[in-house]
């Protein structure tokens, strides 16, 4: 196809390749080297991925002015910036056992003084396990965050993490572990 490729077939060849494993930034960078057509191929993987369409133009016309930062043969490059923008994020809307887990550790985060700008992805695909996982490892130094608040948070969290099976029930209960513990020494005090 040419530079005035049809978004529809964009988009179905995105998810093709989506279907094969490449990953967004793969499947980005591939059809905006091949159309030059930058903002239709945010859209096509954006669109393939599931992002509603309202979403996807939204994404588009916040990273479009900074196209002009990147010349064509970037394309890679381009894919990697909007990789860490969080272009192609897929919101997962998450059930009331799932958002009663964000909101204790997004609790959590707060005491802990907030959390690395790459955990906002996690926080946006309902990646909780993992964000439960990161910040059962967490160490305070001193005087920074509230370590109690922190701890109770992330027993909570955890305990309704454990409270379903799942195949990673086992590392789900080690950090749970590790989370009681931090919070009775805290409260030992």
């Amino acid at each position: 196809m040419s530079h005035g490729e049809d978004e529809g077939a964009l988009v179905l060849e995105a998810q093709e390749m989506l279907a094969a494993g490449q990953s967004d930034e793969e499947v980005f960078a591939e059809l905006a080297a091949r159309t030059g057509n930058w903002g239709v191929c945010v859209l096509a993987v954006c669109l393939a991925l599931g992002v509603p369409r309202t979403d996807a133009e939204a994404r588009l016309r916040e990273v479009e002015p900074l196209f002009s930062d990147f010349a064509v043969g970037e394309e890679e490059d381009l894919a990697y910036f909007l990789r860490f923008g969080h272009v192609f994020i897929v919101d997962r809307v998450l059930e009331e056992h799932e958002e009663r887990i964000r909101d204790l550790l997004g609790t959590a985060a707060g005491a802990r003084g907030g959390y690395p700008a790459g955990l906002l992805a996690w926080f946006r695909a309902g990646e909780l396990t993992k964000i439960f996982l990161y910040f059962a490892k967490t160490r305070f130094p001193a005087g920074r965050g509230s370590p109690p608040e922190f701890w109770a948070a992330m027993t909570a969290a955890g305990e309704l993490l454990a409270s379903r099976d799942r195949p990673d029930h086992e590392e789900v209960i080690a950090g749970l572990e590790r989370c009681r513990t931090q919070a009775a020494a805290i409260s030992a005090k």
